[in-house]
Parts: C-alpha cells; structure tokens; sequence
C-alpha cells in the first residue's frame, strides 16, 4: 500500500472530517535472521514483515486480519518498539523519533496488550504493583494517595469491581477475563494515545469475548484511543472496526472500510477467510456448510519469498478484480486449456503409436 493509497483508504473519516493519524508505520520491513553456520554469501532472513503501510487515528479501530505467521503479532511489537524496523519510518503525530528521550516519551502514548494475560503479568506481583508502576514511571502518582486513588478508579474503568477485593489479588487468583482486564488497566494507567490490541480475545473462554469487545470499544469511544485490533477472525474485526488489513505471509493484500471489505472482498484469500468463518446462510438441512472451501496449498517460505504477491503461487490473483465471478470464469478458462493440452497429448502419442 503506498502513500497515496493510504491517504484515499485512512484520511477520509466518518461524517465528512478529516483527522491527522496519531501514529502511522509507512513501508515498514522486518526481517529475523536465519540462526545458521554459512562461511560464505549473505545469510539467510525470515521476511517478517514486507512493505506495510498503515496508519491509527483518534477514536477509531484499525483491524489487522491474518492467519498465524502472516506478521500482525510483528507490526504491533515494531509499533510498540519493541522489534526496530529493518526499514520504513514510524512516525508519532506526523514526526518521527528524533532521540532516545522521545523513546520514553513515545512508550507511554503507545502501549500494547498482549494475546496471553497470564504471562504478560508477573505472577510474584499483585495487582496494585502491577497498576502503580506506571503510574509512578510516568509520573502520574507522586503519593501513596493519589496512587490508591488511582489504582481503584483504574479497577472500575474496566469493570472489575467493587476494586477493594481485586487489588491484593495475584494473577494465578484471576480468571483469564479478569487478568486480561488488568492488563488493559496497565496499559491505561499510562495514559496513552494509541492502544495495540494483539489479539486480546483469543485465550478467553467464548462466553466473555463479547464483553472484553464491548470494554474495548467504550475505552477507544470515551478515551477517543487509537486502537489497533489484531485478530485471525474477520467476523470480528467487521464487528469492533471501522477499518480492516488483511494480512498474508507479512503483506497487507487488501485494505479498506471494514464492510466493504468483507462484502465486497477482492483478493483470493480475503474471500477464503471470509468462506472459512461460520455463516448461518451457507447451512444447509443438515446443519452442515454448503460451501466447498479451495485446497490453498502449502503457505510461501518467508526465507525464499515468491516475487510480488505471496499469494500468486496458489493463484495469479492480479487476474481476479471483480471477486468470485473472476475466480469461477478463470477456473473454467484453466479447466478448458488443460483439457486441450491433454487432447493435443493424446493425438500426438497416437501418431506415434
């Protein structure tokens, strides 16, 4: 996705207004070297992450959609900066950072929530330490008042109340909603402008996913957060999104308001993420899918990438832009030239013969 792409895609926001993006990743590159004894030549890279442009704005939800390995868990650590980029420029409200003083700055408006709860809190520690910390590194509490204070109002914002009876509990005293929900009071503790979502529902019992959802969008709504959601589940990032990426082997492949996305899907594996989430529609009297799912194949090296799109092995998806119409008549057009080739085959082993 290019600049301009990513000016027409993000700028234009609801009711006609235009905001300046709070913090945006433009061409970003991440590449893991490959732990290996090579003598010669250059050594081998895991191509993470390749070309993504995106950008968060106030009080809005950027979705990031993907299968496990496509990158999105690596463009929230490169935002968070806890991964550098190998290339491409993050830039913090249009600048980028200038010293490592700007770092400090800059980790307390971007904070992340990771998928697991339980090891992203430190089980010896209580939940008052884990909340007052960043009050005091980012000098939000300077007395043991206004730390309590502020702990229990922090406890409340995201419903674990009444707070008293949370704040000498440890993690392993916490179920997996209420140890996520005191790793998002972390994260707001800090104050920040932009909160990277990585998968914060997927660990959860099915029956709390809802809520933390609903948590997540009144924080974005009442805080007016730049919100990135990462998830494997395109159902809800048309649910929680107003904008939607979608992810494969470290490329963004398809991007836009998340209901023209997921209605109008023009890249290959969008319609096969779409086709792989649970439809009541697609039911047939047996309770079971009417729809036949393609074969993809196997995902692409991210060590020897394929040129251009990675998805072009399973199919050349330059040729499909009009969605599943495309796919069918090209399927056709595939099914007819190698019935041809076999015809031709069969005439010519019969001259031999």
């Amino acid at each position: 996705m290019n600049d301009e792409n990513r000016e027409v895609d993000f700028a234009a926001l609801g009711n006609g207004r235009v905001t300046s993006a709070v913090l945006e990743g433009v061409h970003l590159r991440k590449y893991f070297p490959v732990r290996q004894f090579k003598l010669v030549g250059p050594r081998n890279v895991v191509h993470a992450v390749e070309d993504t442009s995106l950008a968060l704005y106030p009080g809005r939800a950027l979705a990031l959609v993907g299968e496990s390995g496509s990158g999105k868990t690596t463009v929230a650590r490169i935002l968070a900066r806890l991964h550098e980029p190998t290339a491409g420029t993050i830039l913090f409200h249009g600048e980028p950072e200038k010293s490592r003083s700007d770092l400090k700055d800059y980790r307390r408006h971007v904070q992340i929530v990771f998928q697991d709860p339980f090891s992203s809190l430190n089980a010896v520690h209580d939940v008052r330490y884990h909340l007052k910390r960043p009050l005091r590194i980012h000098g939000h509490a300077h007395t043991s008042a206004q730390e309590m204070e502020q702990v229990l109002a922090l406890l409340n914002r995201v419903s674990l109340s009444p707070a008293e009876q949370f704040i000498q509990k440890y993690p392993h005293q916490l179920s997996g909603g209420q140890r996520q929900r005191v790793a998002i009071a972390r994260a707001l503790a800090a104050r920040p402008e932009v909160l990277l979502a990585d998968e914060p529902v997927s660990m959860l019992d099915v029956s709390i996913r809802l809520d933390m959802l609903n948590l997540l969008l009144r924080l974005k709504d009442e805080e007016q957060l730049a919100l990135l959601f990462i998830t494997h589940d395109i159902a809800s990032a048309r649910y929680f999104a107003e904008e939607t990426l979608v992810m494969y082997a470290g490329q963004t492949v398809e991007g836009g308001p998340s209901e023209e996305v997921i209605q109008r899907p023009r890249h290959p594996y969008t319609q096969l993420l779409i086709s792989a989430a649970p439809d009541p529609l697609r039911l047939g009297p047996d309770g079971k899918s009417t729809t036949t799912l393609p074969a993809r194949g196997e995902i692409p090296s991210l060590i020897n990438p394929p040129s251009g799109c990675r998805f072009h092995p399973w199919t050349h998806c330059f040729l499909y832009g009009n969605g599943g119409a495309d796919l069918a008549v090209n399927a056709q057009d595939s099914t007819r030239e190698k019935a041809r080739e076999q015809k031709a085959d069969d005439s010519s082993t019969a001259q031999d013969i």
